[in-house]
């Protein structure tokens, strides 16, 4: 099915999404291909699956068959990295963990973690993708300052700007954070920026019971302590006499005096709790 010119491939078992494959797979090279493809689409009526680092097209309702996949693998550059603003603009196949190495020339970072391999910019974006460093820098939704996107009727739009006090009319950004490309194609995203941390390290205490857990949570997300990572995990849960079947993860990040002080402060919280609850205690290193 012929939909464009613009680097079509038909489509293969390697791009079948849950068992069906796509008759056409396009590739484009510039925001204006994608609007191209999604306004030829339209006008014939085609469906259009949208993939990135293909991490998560399993979540969700199984498809009917696939007229189009427009694949963002060749929009992975980064356009711009404003390093004494703190932001940069990327486009949307742009992975994760190549932005990453390429801000960290300046000692900057994006902190979006995925648990996906290859999970991309847009892919982000368009599922909110997020994991435990949510507790401090939040999710793509909270770093998103600037968007531009690709719509079905051939317009190329775009919401917010290159810095992160800007007002410039309808926060898109925000609207397609989740929206499992169901609204739009992301071409391209500018976030906020953090400086890499100087040092970290994760304290890890562990409690046979739920109540010293919880606990314990509350005395640390209570305090003035700011973990980058907040994170519980449970083993043997329907084993409740198994010993030390909870475990808390705290990561902190900082300069290294201010570091080992956010430490200490943990440690002193948690040991108060241990002391409360008793045999709870399972360990804290």
């Amino acid at each position: 099915m012929a939909v464009t010119d613009l680097h079509e491939v038909r489509g293969s078992a390697a791009d079948a999404i849950d068992g069906v494959v796509p008759r056409v797979v396009a590739q484009p090279e510039s925001a204006e291909e994608v609007a191209a493809i999604l306004a030829s689409a339209s006008q014939q009526r085609a469906s259009v699956v949208i993939r990135g680092g293909a991490t998560k097209l399993a979540w969700g309702r199984l498809p009917t068959p696939i007229d189009i996949v427009l694949s963002t693998k060749r929009l992975d550059k980064l356009v711009a990295h404003e390093y004494a603003d703190l932001t940069a603009t990327m486009q949307a196949g742009a992975r994760i963990d190549d932005v990453n190495r390429e801000l960290a020339r300046h000692g900057q970072w994006l902190p979006i973690e995925s648990a996906f391999g290859g999970a991309t910019i847009g892919g982000a974006i368009a599922t909110n993708d997020s994991g435990p460093l949510r507790h401090r820098y939040g999710t793509p939704r909270d770093l998103l300052i600037g968007i531009r996107l690709a719509l079905t009727d051939g317009r190329l739009i775009k919401s917010g700007g290159n810095v992160v006090k800007n007002v410039a009319g309808y926060d898109l950004g925000k609207l397609m954070s989740g929206s499992f490309g169901s609204l739009a194609a992301i071409v391209s995203a500018t976030f906020k920026l953090t400086p890499l941390p100087a040092a970290s390290t994760t304290l890890i205490a562990t409690f046979d019971n739920a109540a010293g857990l919880v606990a314990a949570v509350s005395a640390i997300t209570s305090s003035q302590l700011e973990a980058s990572t907040c994170e519980v995990q449970a083993s043997a849960l329907h084993s409740p006499a198994k010993a030390g079947h909870y475990r808390l993860l705290l990561k902190f990040e900082s300069t290294p005096g201010a570091l080992n002080a956010h430490v200490q402060k943990a440690r002193a919280l948690i040991d108060v709790i241990l002391m409360l609850y008793g045999r709870l205690a399972g360990a804290i290193k």
